[in-house]
């Protein structure tokens, strides 16, 4: 049985998640009205992640004896300078959800909620591989400078990017 203040974290974190998706999906309407369809591909498919581990988030909860409780999302900031700024908020963004995670970890295992703490270990292993993903990206464009024909580049490849729910993955609940 969880605590109420695990819940509570819990139903949180599932908030972040699903925020995540809405940024992320804000941030490919930037892409898009930048004419830069691949950067926005790439957005569309990190929100579809974002929301598969928001509701990754809803099923622990139910399955653990829980309430999930779809909490208000605030509306995600959506004018940007460049894609450059895009990937350095972004960057700042997954460095705030890998803090949320860890936070949570850490309560988990102050209320020995064993299980919780095993759910949370994929989501403290895929936040090493979100930074990562954003790092590599934020990097590329810091290279490009103002290479017009780089970005160009850049977009078709991140065009290239492909989603596929994960293994498992119970999206309907049922």
């Amino acid at each position: 049985m969880l605590s109420q203040p695990l819940v509570d974290a819990l139903n949180e974190q599932m908030k972040n998640e699903f925020f995540s998706g809405y940024l992320y999906k804000a941030m490919a309407a930037y892409f898009e009205a930048e004419d830069l369809p691949g950067f926005a591909h790439w957005m569309k498919m990190q929100a579809l992640e974002e929301l598969c581990h928001g509701e990754k988030f809803f099923n622990y909860i139910c399955e653990a004896g829980g309430r999930a409780v779809l909490l208000p999302i605030d509306g995600p900031k959506v004018d940007y300078e460049s894609p450059l700024d895009v990937f350095e908020y972004s960057l700042k963004h997954e460095q705030f959800v890998t803090a949320s995670i860890n936070n949570l970890m850490t309560l988990a295992k102050s209320e020995n909620a064993h299980a919780t703490e095993i759910f949370l270990q994929w989501f403290v292993t895929e936040q090493v591989e979100e930074e990562a993903s954003f790092g590599l990206e934020l990097k590329n464009l810091q290279r490009l400078e103002d290479d017009k024909r780089g970005l160009m580049m850049m977009d078709k490849e991140l065009g290239q990017r492909a989603f596929t729910v994960p293994t498992g993955m119970n999206i309907t609940g049922a």
